[in-house]
This record gives structure tokens, sequence and C-alpha cells, in this order.
């Protein structure tokens, strides 16, 4: 198994960064917040394709998540995550903490307007303030050439693809596919929350939006669409729906046919209190 490098503070990774960069050594970026799956895997097995070497972080950011969320159950398996990025070819693993991250004094926040009050955004009021604030951080720590985030959270990805351009910062940012399992169900570190007859359910909804993608794809209306995945969800027992919108797939507005645009559909559900999002491309 491949030997892994554990970062505690910047200092020590950017140290190592200038080293690998003083032998032209290509870096990549994986920000995580630990409780890794395949997804996690699969997104530094393809970082470590497009660059020599590739850290991946770990850190459970408390100001991305609101007052009655899941901070403190949210799983942390620090030895076994690192066991998992060895193994999928990592060379290093950041792991900061809380004071670390946010010093005594910190006050600075990052917020991309426009694309941060809508979708989760609306429904998770502050929750992108705290992913742009983190993501930034990372960014500018890191140093890397490349940073890896997985479309499956397509609205965080269009979100920081927005502020690498506008605070001018040099990493390119790469979305890599959602995987999947094999009944389509989007992986998540949250779906080990879901019992048995939940992860039944939570399947159905990856072959509902697809269904949806084709029919608007087909020169079906969207808010028609998006109206029926939602009676179908709850008649399948989903306890919840949050939102399931036509967006165009970089200005995130909403549009009402497929032709016009490059679009998606988005998806946020709840089983019980486990709240899982998905989306599909309209081609």
């Amino acid at each position: 198994m491949n030997q892994i490098i554990i970062f505690r503070t910047i200092a020590d990774m950017r140290k190592q960064v200038g080293i690998w960069k003083s032998k032209n050594l290509s870096v990549g970026l994986v920000p995580t917040m630990g409780g890794l799956h395949e997804g996690h895997i699969a997104l530094v097995e393809f970082a470590k394709k497009k660059c020599d070497r590739v850290i991946t972080t770990i850190f459970v950011n408390p100001t991305q998540f609101g007052a009655d969320e899941d901070l403190a159950i949210y799983p942390r398996s620090e030895e076994s995550d690192c066991q998992v990025i060895a193994g999928a070819g990592g060379a290093a693993v950041f792991i900061p903490s809380i004071l670390e991250m946010y010093p005594e004094g910190f006050l600075t926040t990052v917020c991309v307007s426009g694309l941060t009050d809508k979708l989760c955004g609306a429904s998770r009021p502050g929750h992108f303030d705290g992913v742009t604030q983190v993501v930034t951080k990372l960014l500018n720590q890191a140093n890397a050439d490349v940073a890896f985030f997985g479309e499956k959270d397509w609205q965080q990805l269009t979100i920081i693809r927005r502020l690498a351009v506008d605070l001018n910062i040099p990493t390119s940012i790469k979305g890599v596919p959602t995987v999947r399992d094999v009944f389509g169900l989007a992986l998540s570190s949250r779906n080990g929350y879901l019992d048995f007859k939940q992860i039944e359910k939570a399947r159905l909804l990856s072959s509902v939006l697809s269904k949806a993608a084709y029919d608007i794809a087909s020169g079906s209306d969207a808010s028609f669409e998006c109206a029926k995945v939602v009676k179908t969800l709850l008649g399948y027992g989903f306890d919840r729906i949050d939102y399931i919108e036509c967006r165009n797939a970089h200005s995130l507005e909403l549009i009402e046919r497929a032709d016009i645009a490059e679009c998606r559909i988005f998806a946020a559900v709840y089983l019980g209190n486990i709240r899982l999002i998905d989306n599909y491309s309209i081609l």
C-alpha cells in the first residue's frame, strides 16, 4: 500500500507542496469532510491520473452546518479514511484542527452572490457561505494545480468554479462524474444513516430523475415533469420533497424547456430526517 504523509498544519503542507513543485511535480487537491466512500475513492483515483501528487483534505467544517443539522454525528473515521486514501494512490492527507483553520479572531467570510440563494442555498441558509469560506482557504493553503469536486453536488461545484475565477485563484477546478451504486443511487456519506428499507426507497430517486431528464430533453415541459417527479416520489414513500427543479447548468436559473440552454434536473428529498441530493444532465 502507498505510504502517505499526514499534515496537521498549513505550514507543513505548504512546505511539502513547495518541494514537489520544485521538482516540477503537479499537485492535485481533493477536499472532503471524511467518512470516505467509493465516490471519494473515485475522486482520488481520478486526481491521481491527472496529477503527480494528490492531497486529500479531511475537515468537518462547522461553518457550513446549520443549527439543527448533523455536525455532531457526521461520520468521522480518520484512521480508516487515511487507509482508503493510501489505497487509492493519494500522496498526502491534510487533517487540520478547527483552531488551525479558524484561529482566534477569525472574521472573514466569502459569499458568491446569485448562486447561493437557490436550490440547497434556499433551504439551508448560510450553508454555502461556510462552503465558500473553507474552500477558498483550502485552495489558498494547498496551492494545488487542480482541485477535484464531485458532480453530485453540482451547485457547490458551480459556486466554487465562480469563486476561483472571481478571486483569481490559479487552481483549476475540475468536476468528476457522480459515482452511483449498481441501482443508480448517488453515493453519499449520509447514505450510512439509512436503514435497509430507506435504502431501497432512496434507489428509486435516480430512476425517477433520469426518466424526467429524458422526457424534458425530448421536449416535455420542465415544470410539468418536475411536478410529476414530486408526486411519484411521495407516492413511493419519500417523506418530504425539498425541491425538484430544472435549471441552467451554469447560471442555475430556472428554465422551462431544455432547448434553450444546457440544463440539469436537481433534487433534494427526505427519507425520515435524512436529506438526499442528486442531479442529472438533460441532453
